[in-house]
């Protein structure tokens, strides 16, 4: 799976999860201040990447995830490792 695939994906969780909408999702959008996720959304979004994309995210990992781009970036990382 390549970036661009991995964004796509990860723009559908936003959306479909989260209720996102879709014009407001950048790759450096932050999550709590450009995309008003709370922690709890926070949770519920590194969740559905684990089912999506077959990875796991320990919490250590998913507390440096502050923007679009990194989420992507840190599924990338997992995806090939």
């Amino acid at each position: 799976m390549d970036r661009a695939q991995v964004e796509e994906k990860m723009t559908e969780l936003l959306v479909n999860e989260l209720g996102i909408p879709k014009d407001k999702i950048a790759m450096g959008a932050s999550f709590e201040a450009d995309l008003e996720v709370d922690s709890l959304g926070v949770v519920e979004l590194l969740m559905a990447l684990e089912d999506t994309f077959g990875v796991t995210i320990p919490d250590e990992e998913a507390e440096s995830i502050g923007t679009v781009g990194q989420a992507v970036d840190l599924v990338l990382e997992k995806l090939q490792s």
